[in-house]
C-alpha cells in the first residue's frame, strides 16, 4: 500500500495550516431504505463504514488555510465504500463548490476513489454531471482548482474532479487511471496506471512527496488566488529587463543569426530567474504529450504580483508544447493574470512524427489563445524567432528584442534554398530580410529593444500597425 494511503482527516491535517479547519455542514437528504435502488443491506453497509471510519459519507469539505491562502478542500474518505460517490455525496460536492463561488474562495479536491457506486446504480454514476456542472461554474466564475491524486484516483473522480481541474498534483505511486485495477484487461501494463505515468503522458502537472505537498499547494494556491482586482484592467507586465543580454545591435542580418545561435546567450532559465522571486511549472497539453525540451510554462511572482510565462527554450517546440502553452494562456486569462512569453526557437518541430501529433492544428491553438486573450500578453524574442512557431507564441502589436535575437519569416539557410541560391549567398540574404532588432523596429513589427544599459526599452520610431 503506497505511503499516501491516508484518511480523509489525516491528509487535512498533512496540507492544512493549524487550527484552521471548519468542516461545512452536509446538506440534509431523505433517502429511502437502502438508498434509491433499494439496494438489500446497503443501510447496514453504509452503517458498517461510518463505524469503522468516523464519517457519514465518503467526503469531507471544509474550509481551511494552506500555507495562509484561504481554500475550499474536499477531502475523500476511502475507507468509506472505497471513496465512492452516491447521491448524498453529490449533494456535499455541490455544497463545496457552491460555498466556493459565494466566498471567491479555490476549490482543492484530495481525491481517493474508486468511482461511482455500484448500490446506487445509475443514480450514482449520474452525480458525475452534477460534479462537472459544479467544476464548469466554479470556472467561469474565474476560480482556480487544484487537484491532489492520493491513492487510488480512478474512475469518474479522476474523469471529473481529478482530469478536470486547472493544476494536477499527484503523490509518488498513486494508481491513477480512468479503469481501476478490478475491471482492466487482464494483460494491462499496471504502470500505465500510475501518478508517473500520468505525468510522463501529460495528463498531470507534477508529482510531489507527501512531506512536500503542503509547500507545493500552498504556493500554487498563493500564486492563482493573488490575482487582479477583476474591476479593473489588469497592469501589463513590462519587458523583462534584460541584464543579461548585450548592449549593442549585430552590424548584419547574419550577424544576428550568428548571435542568437550562440551558446553563450542567456536562454529562458536565466530570464525567468531573473525576472521571477518565484514560480512554478505546469506540464503536459493533456492530449497525452510533454514539451519539458522544448517550452516552460507556468506562473510567477514579479514585484509581489502574480505573472504567467511560456518561454520557449531554443530547441525546435513541438505540437504538445504548443498545446501547453495555449492551456497556460486560456488558463490565465480566466483567472486575469498577465502573460509574459519569451520567444526563442528556430521553428516548430517539422519532423514526422510532428506532423502525426497535429503539428499545425497545435500551431494554431497557440496562435488562438494569444488573440483571444484578454488579458495583456508582452513577448520578448530573446533568441531566434523562426518564421510562425514563433510568431505563435508573439503578442500583436507588444512584443520586444533582446539584442541578442532575430525574427524572421524563415531562416536564411532555407530562404537561400527555396531561392535556389548558392550558400555563399545566406549572409546576403539574412541582410534583405532584415531581421536584425533595429530592421524588426524600423518596420514596425516589435516595439522596441530591451538593452543592458540601464532603460528597459528603447522605443520604436513609429506607432505598430494596428
Amino acid at each position: 500500500m503506497p505511503d499516501q494511503r491516508r484518511t480523509a482527516r489525516e491528509v487535512l491535517a498533512l496540507v492544512t495550516d493549524d487550527g484552521s479547519f471548519t468542516e461545512l455542514p452536509p446538506p440534509a437528504r431523505q433517502s429511502r431504505p437502502d438508498g434509491p435502488l433499494g439496494w438489500q443491506g446497503y443501510d447496514a453497509s453504509r452503517a458498517r463504514a461510518a463505524e469503522r471510519t468516523g464519517e457519514e459519507e465518503s467526503v469531507v469539505c471544509g474550509t481551511a488555510a494552506v500555507g495562509g491562502t484561504r481554500a475550499v478542500l474536499i477531502a475523500f474518505e476511502f475507507g468509506f465504500l472505497g471513496g465512492s460517490l452516491g447521491e448524498r455525496t453529490g449533494d456535499r460536492l455541490v455544497g463545496a463548490y457552491a460555498h466556493a463561488r459565494e466566498h471567491r474562495l479555490p476549490v482543492v479536491p484530495l481525491i481517493a476513489t474508486g468511482g461511482s457506486r455500484m448500490q446506487e446504480g445509475m443514480v450514482a454514476l449520474t452525480q458525475l454531471q452534477r460534479v462537472a456542472r459544479q467544476s464548469a461554474l466554479t470556472r467561469a466564475a474565474g476560480l482556480p482548482q487544484i487537484a491532489v491524486l492520493r491513492d487510488p484516483t480512478t474512475g469518474g473522480g479522476w474523469a471529473t474532479l481529478g482530469a478536470g481541474a486547472d493544476v494536477i498534483l499527484a503523490l509518488p505511486g498513486a494508481q491513477v487511471g480512468f479503469a481501476g485495477s478490478r475491471v482492466r484487461p487482464p494483460d494491462a501494463d499496471p504502470a500505465a496506471y500510475t501518478a508517473e505515468a500520468q505525468l510522463a503522458a501529460g495528463a498531470a502537472d507534477a508529482v510531489v512527496r507527501p512531506e512536500d505537498l503542503k509547500g507545493a499547494l500552498g504556493r500554487w494556491l498563493r500564486l492563482l488566488s493573488c490575482t487582479n482586482d477583476r474591476t479593473s484592467p489588469a497592469p501589463v507586465p513590462a519587458p523583462v529587463p534584460a541584464a543579461l543580454a548585450a548592449t549593442d545591435l549585430p552590424a548584419t542580418g547574419w550577424a544576428a543569426v550568428q548571435r542568437a545561435r550562440s551558446p553563450e546567450r542567456p536562454r529562458a532559465h536565466a530570464y525567468l530567474d531573473a525576472y521571477f522571486t518565484t514560480r512554478v511549472h505546469i506540464s503536459g497539453d493533456r492530449c497525452g504529450g510533454t514539451d519539458p525540451d522544448g517550452i516552460l510554462c507556468g506562473f510567477g511572482e514579479h514585484h509581489g504580483r502574480t505573472v504567467a510565462f511560456a518561454a520557449q527554450t531554443g530547441t525546435g517546440t513541438r505540437p504538445a508544447g504548443y498545446r501547453t502553452a495555449a492551456r497556460l494562456i486560456r488558463l490565465a486569462d480566466r483567472l486575469g493574470v498577465p502573460v509574459l512569453t519569451l520567444v526563442d526557437t528556430p521553428g516548430a518541430a517539422n519532423d514526422a512524427e510532428a506532423e502525426r501529433q497535429g503539428a499545425g492544428a497545435a500551431i494554431a491553438e497557440a496562435f488562438g489563445a494569444v488573440a483571444g486573450a484578454r488579458v495583456p500578453v508582452t513577448t520578448l524574442v530573446i533568441g531566434e524567432g523562426g518564421s510562425g512557431g514563433a510568431l505563435a507564441l508573439a503578442a500583436p502589436d507588444n512584443t520586444w528584442a533582446t539584442p541578442d535575437s532575430y525574427f524572421s519569416v524563415i531562416a536564411p539557410e532555407l530562404a537561400a534554398a527555396i531561392l535556389k541560391r548558392p550558400k555563399e549567398e545566406t549572409e546576403n540574404t539574412a541582410d534583405q530580410l532584415r531581421i536584425r532588432p533595429q530592421d524588426l523596429v524600423e518596420l514596425g513589427v516589435i516595439r522596441g529593444i530591451v538593452r543592458n544599459s540601464g532603460q528597459e526599452s528603447a522605443p520604436a520610431t513609429s506607432p505598430p500597425p494596428p
